[in-house]
């Protein structure tokens, strides 16, 4: 797929671009990025050139679809959001969303924004019938964002997530089209038990 780009009232969600390196290079340097997400520590501009080089690739052969997010005012790097694990073309039509936010950026509702506008894009634009969103238990951050941006909890997952040579719980949610007021080509039946 040839990459898009997305926008809300405050932010530009666009393909990252060689000239963001500085700016994901800085932004992983905080110690919760790979604390809580698969981002190397230390993380070397090198690794920064990669992660773009990677994603621009990412969209051309519909693996992952990684926005940088960005102000409409200055054009700031606020942070990344990611839809993975696609299985669209066979009768689950789900994916996987995934984000991390710059430190100093975090608290400002960008995040939760930019995963809204994500989620509309994969619900309308690809098909997508249901969003999970998963985060290492006690990353409470993560779970915020998920919470505001509309995912509901559906519980802890024992031993989901391989980090750092260690199985780990995962909390797990999910975002369907009619959470956001949209329609979904498959309905839904809820368990009314």
């Amino acid at each position: 797929m040839e990459p898009v780009t997305l926008t809300t009232e405050r932010l530009l969600l666009r393909p990252f671009e060689p000239a963001d390196a500085p700016a994901v290079h800085a932004a992983c340097q905080d110690p919760a990025i790979p604390l809580w997400t698969s981002v190397p520590a230390p993380f070397e501009m090198t690794q920064a050139h990669d992660y773009i080089a990677r994603s621009r690739r990412e969209w051309h052969t519909d693996s992952q679809y990684r926005f940088a997010v960005t102000t409409k005012t200055d054009g700031t790097l606020t942070g990344a959001v990611s839809l993975f694990g696609m299985a669209l073309q066979a009768k689950e039509r789900q994916a996987e969303i995934g984000y991390w936010a710059a430190k100093e950026q975090r608290g400002k509702g960008w995040t939760s924004e930019a995963v809204r506008e994500v989620a509309r894009w994969a619900f309308t634009g690809l098909g997508v019938e249901r969003l999970e969103w998963l985060a290492e238990v006690g990353n409470a951050g993560s779970r915020g964002v998920a919470l505001k941006a509309g995912f509901r909890m559906e519980g802890t997952l024992r031993a989901k997530i391989a980090h750092r040579g260690v199985r780990r719980d995962a909390w797990v949610g999910s975002l369907l089209p009619a959470d956001l007021g949209l329609a979904s080509e498959t309905p839904h039946l809820p368990f009314a038990g």
